[in-house]
């Protein structure tokens, strides 16, 4: 059995190594896992920050429109919509919106 080890001692340890390397490479911290994982994880927060600028952006034009010349058109169409408010003998018409943007 020794005589079989020491004959074949490089062939085992190649086998051994190879083995070694190939297992870290798919698995653990650094591994394709992780890799792919990871790869997601930042699509997500990508996608995320995106739309938190968004919102951003959209409460920045909604507050500055919030100062000491109010905007009347502004707050008119913010009541009729909100509200369904309207005068006597007007005709408001409801349209729901189907867009859906994710």
């Amino acid at each position: 059995m020794v005589r079989l080890i020491k004959r074949n001692y490089f062939l085992l340890i190649s086998v051994f190594l190879i083995f070694y390397f190939s297992f870290n490479l798919v698995s653990g911290e650094r591994g394709l896992f992780s890799y792919i994982e990871k790869k997601d994880l930042l699509s997500n927060l990508k996608k995320e920050e995106f739309l938190l600028t968004n919102q951003i952006k959209d409460l920045d034009f909604k507050n500055s429109l919030l100062n000491d010349n109010l905007d009347l058109d502004y707050i008119e169409t913010l009541i009729r919509e909100r509200f369904l408010f309207g005068k006597i003998n007007e005709t408001i018409y409801i349209i729901k919106n189907n867009d859906t943007k994710n």
